[in-house]
């Protein structure tokens, strides 16, 4: 029994170094490979430099944000005297999000005082340009020709005869002064007193017949205005003696009449008889008379006339000079233009009473609401054009290198699937900043949008880094650098190996372009067994280029 088990005991431990035994050499044959032991020095995996095309570019993402913007503001400009213009908001046309075009009506309005401000103006205006002609004789329309340095020349208001001239060259000559009287002798008015039984027999535009002392025959005249109040009538001592009314009558003058003469009324009775007022009227003045006025200190230059000399309407009276002429006649000037000015531009502020949009874009605000008060040149709200956007992002110093100024960009925004906008680099920062110690460089792109996107959207941008067709690639995994230069390995035909400096053009995250240095068909090594692990193996032929087709057109594009 004893020795039964001892043999069953044996048995178990030969089983157990047996499986041991097995596993052991199962592991040394998967750790080294029988073909190992008879492979001499290092085996290489090659590629082919072949022909192909790349394309290069950069992948960046950044916020949308508006290259410009304007308001929604009240016309006109708020530096100028125009800001006293109150404007009241009746109607707000448009709300925030709005598309809007250039000219687009967005806000009405109204001010109730504008139109009172115009006419004050425009009252302000033809008083001064008014003064200005009297000054100078010339006439509103021509104020402008007046040149203040060769002073003025007063002349006649209106056609008559100089009834009085006050004025000698070479002296000087007060403000205010009276230089001539200009009196149109046509006509003349009379000033009568009637009894009240005469003044019932008389009316406004009755004729009666005038008789004058002084000369024979009669003349005509004509009723022109009654008082129909009564008020008392003195004697030479002041004392009354009864009442009268007065009537103004006017008549053509024979040309013998003159002012302050006197006259007897005669009226015509329903009977056919006359009578004789029994009060002595007299001519008041000619019917038109006007006063030439020095307006500033002067020296009377020259005169143009003599008293009891008939005059036309604008001819000469007298030149005046002076510097207090000149300085007058530039204030008065300048006067006129700031008066003019303002008018035109309460005038325009009237046909102004529409907020239009000066921009193509969406409404990002509106600050004010219906009836509430604003003044010029005062904001409504804000406008953002999306036509035209920006995006501001950053591209690391390995990337930098493939984003060039005015490079093409291709932009896509999550918020608008199956949209591609086009768009350009602007700006390339010539100095990197080092962030979580990754330096990286900022770059603005410039996107031509539409309405449909928004400031704050999120842009995902591909930067074009150029392209090239037909060029001799290899990969980027056979590339090392030696002393500052580009390297490579390259296998010959005989199985030595020698070191190329190659020439790099167009470079992406799987190929490289070559310039100089291989010839189509040269083998690269891209990796070596004396690079692996004993458990590792390596193929002489690993595929990482395209094989050649027939027709030699290998495509090597990202």
């Amino acid at each position: 029994m004893l020795h039964k088990l001892m043999s069953q005991k044996l048995i178990g431990i030969i089983v157990i170094v047996v499986v041991v035994l097995s596993g052991g050499v199962y592991a040394f044959k998967q750790i080294m490979p029988a073909d190992a032991k008879e492979t001499q020095g290092p085996v290489y995996a090659t590629k082919e430099a072949v022909r192909g095309d790349i394309t290069v570019g950069v992948n960046t993402t950044g916020m949308l944000n508006p290259t410009r913007g304007g308001g929604i503001r009240v016309p006109g400009d708020y530096r100028s005297d125009m800001v006293s213009v109150q404007y009241v908001i009746e109607d707000i046309l448009v709300e925030e999000g709005d598309e809007v075009k250039t000219d687009q009506v967005m806000v009405i309005l109204n001010s109730p005082d504008l139109e009172t401000q115009i006419d004050e103006a425009r009252t302000r205006l033809e008083a001064k340009e008014e003064e200005l002609s009297d000054m100078t004789g010339v006439p509103v329309s021509q104020l402008s020709s007046i040149n203040p340095g060769k002073g003025i020349t007063l002349r006649s208001p209106v056609d008559g005869k100089v009834s009085r001239l006050d004025v000698m060259e070479g002296e000087e000559v007060p403000l205010g002064h009276i230089v001539a009287r200009i009196v149109d002798d046509s006509r003349y008015r009379i000033r009568a007193k009637l009894t009240p039984a005469e003044f019932k027999m008389v009316s406004k535009g009755q004729a009666v017949t005038l008789s004058f002392p002084y000369f024979e025959g009669f003349a005509e005249g004509k009723i022109v205005d009654t008082n129909p109040n009564p008020i008392p009538d003195l004697n030479e001592e002041g004392i009354p003696k009864g009442y009268v009314h007065i009537v103004e009558i006017e008549g053509e003058n024979p040309g013998l009449v003159q002012p302050l003469m006197d006259v007897h009324i005669i009226l015509n009775r329903e009977d056919g008889l006359t009578l004789i007022c029994a009060n002595l009227a007299r001519v008041e003045k000619f019917i038109t008379e006007e006063r030439v006025i020095n307006r500033a200190e002067s020296f009377a230059t020259e005169v143009y006339v003599h008293e009891m000399e008939n005059v036309k309407k604008g001819d000469p009276i007298v030149s005046m000079t002076g510097n207090d002429v000149q300085r007058t006649l530039e204030n008065t000037l300048d006067e006129i233009l700031d008066l003019r000015l303002k008018l035109r531009q309460l005038e325009t502020t009237m046909d102004q009473m529409e907020v239009k949009a000066t921009m193509d874009g969406v409404v990002a605000s509106i600050q004010r609401q219906e009836g509430e008060t604003v003044r010029v040149g005062e904001w409504i709200g804000d406008i953002y054009n999306t036509s035209e956007m920006m995006v501001w992002a950053q591209v690391d110093d390995i990337d930098i290198v493939n984003v060039k100024q005015d490079a093409p960009v291709r932009v896509t925004v999550d918020a608008v699937p199956g949209e591609n906008f086009e768009g350009k680099v602007t700006h390339v920062s010539p100095m990197g900043e080092k962030i979580n110690n990754v330096t990286r460089f900022s770059i603005n792109i410039e996107v031509k949008g539409g309405p449909q996107l928004r400031p704050g959207m999120q842009a995902n941008c591909f930067i074009d880094g150029g392209s090239a067709e037909g060029v001799l690639l290899i990969p980027v995994e056979a590339i090392f650098e030696e002393d500052g230069s580009a390297m490579v390995e390259v296998l010959d035909e005989d199985g030595t190996v020698r070191m190329v400096q190659v020439r790099l053009g167009l470079m992406n995250d799987r190929y490289a372009e070559v310039l100089d240095g291989l010839e189509e068909g040269d083998l690269v090594i891209t990796g070596s067994s004396a690079d692996l692990l004993p458990s590792q193996q390596i193929k002489a032929k690993d595929t990482l280029l395209p094989e050649k087709s027939e027709d030699n057109n290998n495509n090597g594009e990202n």
